[in-house]
């Protein structure tokens, strides 16, 4: 009995023995499995901070890029100097009468608006907006961010996009122009960096989004204007009252778009001109001296569903040639399509076999071309599928 009893006894050391190596196995297991994990948590915590650090780092050095190349433009004109005089008389029963006249004293010249812009080229030149130099009888003169000024004149404004080029008038000044990016390749979620003369008094004032949205159809008021912009890109990268003219950028210091306008009553809604649109207009500048599109003439509707049910049309797509709003006529005179036998009622199908629809416009269509380019178009006339070859003209 006292046998059994040792060995009893010797069993249970064994097996005390053997628990507590265990336990000791599994705190160093447990321990060193711990350490792992912190050093892996530290590691994934350095490389977001470094993430980070690269994109605020890509930020600063495309904004230093860029920087020297962007300019505030101010419009100013004569304007009549107005003095007011009162006129002191009696009538005809004592009583004094005053009466105000106003009186010219000659002009002075006046600040009646500013915006921003970019150099393009070595020799001065500057693509801004064209309703930033809508006004034909204004001054124009540029503000560089190093302090310098210039006088400037236009050299074109452009007939279709919201869109114009000026010249630095300098003799012996080399500027520093920007890079041109490609607005093909942008997508929706990168980074976006604005910079012009916000609110025509924070000058170089710099904002960074993301692209918002692409592809946008906006209309835009600008005075007694109105304007309406196809293809625009969308950023909720700041873009206020001052802004427009000046570039939109990638993280490589690219204008990828021009800032153009801002959404009334939105927050941080702003839009811009893709920058493969400017490229054919300063082209034109360069080979041409002027920018020149390619012109159908004729008015149209793009048909939809809707349009199509109230109006007992036989398609629901297509561009509709009717009359202007105000009475224009429906194809213009002398014009491209006058010449090929367009006719008022016809239903514009598809221009070299692309469907024209609300997505695909026929003025989005047309700009694909060039002036004199041979385009075929497929019309519906009184139910009929016709083809009509046209030979497209000039439109400045």
């Amino acid at each position: 009995m006292l046998e059994k009893d040792k060995e009893f006894s010797l069993l249970r050391v064994l097996i005390g023995i053997a628990f507590g190596i265990l336990l000791i196995i599994f705190f160093v297991i447990g321990y060193l499995f711990s350490d792992f994990c912190q050093k892996d948590e530290i590691a994934e915590i350095k490389t977001i901070e470094e993430v980070a650090l690269s994109h605020e780092a890509a930020i600063i050095q495309a904004v230093e890029s860029v920087s020297p190349s962007v300019v505030s433009i101010v419009a100013s004109k004569d304007v009549p100097i107005v003095e007011r005089r009162l006129e002191v008389f009696e009538d005809d029963f004592g009583f004094e009468i005053r009466v105000p006249h106003y009186e010219e004293k000659g002009t002075r010249e006046q600040e009646i608006g500013e915006g921003s812009g970019f150099i393009i080229s070595s020799q001065g030149m500057v693509l801004t907006n064209r309703h930033v130099v809508d006004d034909k009888e204004a001054n124009f003169t540029i503000f560089t961010n190093q302090g310098d000024k210039f006088d400037a004149e236009i050299i074109a404004r452009d007939p279709v996009y919201d869109l114009a080029i000026l010249q630095i008038i300098s003799e012996d000044t080399q500027f520093t122009k920007v890079k041109l990016g490609d607005s093909s390749g942008i997508i929706i979620g990168q980074t976006a960096i604005a910079i012009g003369n916000a609110l025509g008094e924070f000058r170089n004032t710099v904002s960074v989004g993301v692209i918002s949205g692409l592809e946008r159809t906006i209309s835009a008021i600008e005075g007694d204007k109105r304007y309406v912009f196809e293809g625009v890109i969308q950023t909720d990268a700041a873009i206020n009252r001052g802004n427009s003219g000046g570039p939109l950028l990638n993280l490589k210091g690219e204008v990828v778009g021009i800032n153009t306008a801002m959404a009334i009553g939105a927050q941080n809604i702003g839009f811009s001109i893709p920058i493969n649109e400017a490229k054919r207009a300063i082209e034109s500048v360069i080979n041409r001296g002027e920018i020149v599109y390619p012109f159908l003439g004729v008015r149209y509707l793009i048909i939809d569903d809707k349009i199509a049910q109230e109006n007992d049309l036989e398609v629901n797509y297509g561009a509709w040639i009717i009359d202007g709003s105000a009475g224009e006529p429906a194809i213009e005179p002398g014009s491209a399509a006058e010449s090929a036998g367009i006719r008022k009622d016809d239903i514009i199908l598809e221009m070299n076999n692309q469907i024209i629809n609300k997505d695909n416009s026929l003025a989005r269509e047309i700009l694909k071309y060039h002036p004199e380019d041979e385009v075929s178009l497929k019309i519906l006339r009184d139910g009929q599928e016709i083809m009509k070859e046209v030979i497209l003209g000039e439109r400045r």
